[in-house]
């Protein structure tokens, strides 16, 4: 059978992407699943340690067992996003532990995310996660540079960070970052945001962002591994389509169905209800937003680079 990182890979090659959709709600997995099937695509389902924490999707035990209910491995793989070494209240994180379990139980690929570090504490978290995903012959995501929006209080106007290039991923240190580490896939910042998770913005739309095509480029040369986009909620899909050619081969997308979700649950009281439109809301990203739909064949398929993590 065809691994995750086979998948990664092919995109890059064929020039699509695989979203990775975040599930903070346990009954999101069904209805996501159900629309990658329908729209004959290929996804990752994924859940990061915020989502237990900070709303209802439990663990990654309590995913996986959700997950397995509904599973078509031709369609969707289980991913570990997004555990920290500090997490965005600015605590360390036993992160390690994580890792064990996820691995343990099955997970297709993880992320250490060790980006609030400096740059040796992050190449050396990345390390020991990538050495024990490797041992368990799996792919694993980390991050250089920071995606903000998940901290507490109000981000600066968009503007002026995209002008600033705060927080922008550095090309000489994702050339050694990658190097000594050995990841697998890159999380970048180039004027993409995550989406709020506490206080009153969480339930707001995000506002649009753009990319920094040139910097996406050096970084793509740089590297020379598939890059990832966080924050995939609220990219102009202008810009997003323009960074295919450029490296990015896996883009996260949660805000945009968490929202829908809890949007419509609140107004209707009815989960089956909510599961309507998280299934509708992901066909439309599947189909319209991305151009993934019918596009599995081109993903789901052994790599060329058999027995690579």
């Amino acid at each position: 059978m065809w691994s995750t990182a086979d998948a990664v890979r092919n995109a890059r090659a064929a020039g699509v992407v695989v979203p990775a959709l975040n599930v903070p709600y346990l009954p999101m997995i069904e209805p996501l699943i159900q629309a990658v099937v329908d729209c004959d695509a290929f996804a990752l389902i994924e859940t990061a340690r915020l989502e237990w924490l900070k709303f209802e999707s439990q663990g990654p035990a309590a995913v996986m067992n959700e997950f397995s209910r509904w599973a078509r491995p031709a369609h969707v793989r289980l991913h570990l996003d997004h555990v920290p070494a500090i997490d965005e209240d600015g605590l360390d994180v036993d992160y390690l532990p994580i890792f064990r379990e996820a691995i343990a139980l099955g997970y297709g690929s993880v992320m250490i995310d060790g980006s609030r570090l400096d740059l040796e504490g992050n190449i050396a978290v990345t390390r020991q996660v990538v050495d024990m995903a490797h041992r368990a012959n799996i792919p694993c995501e980390a991050e250089l540079g920071a995606v903000l929006g998940h901290e507490s209080g109000p981000l600066p106007p968009y503007e002026e960070l995209f002008a600033s290039g705060r927080g922008f991923t550095d090309v000489e240190e994702a050339n050694r970052f990658v190097r000594e580490t050995g990841c697998d896939w890159l999380s970048v910042a180039v004027g993409n945001i995550h989406g709020a998770i506490s206080g009153a913005a969480k339930d707001k739309a995000k506002i649009e962002t753009r990319l920094n095509l040139q910097r996406l480029d050096e970084l793509r040369q740089a590297t020379g591994i598939p890059l990832v986009l966080h924050g995939g909620s609220g990219v102009k899909r202008e810009y997003l389509l323009e960074a295919i050619p450029r490296g990015i081969a896996k883009v996260n997308v949660a805000s945009e169905i968490r929202r829908v979700y809890e949007g419509t649950l609140k107004a209707s009281g009815k989960g089956v209800v909510a599961q309507g439109a998280v299934y509708e809301r992901t066909c439309w990203l599947l189909r319209d937003y991305f151009d993934v739909a019918g596009k599995r064949p081109l993903i789901a398929r052994a790599s060329p680079k058999e027995g690579e993590p």
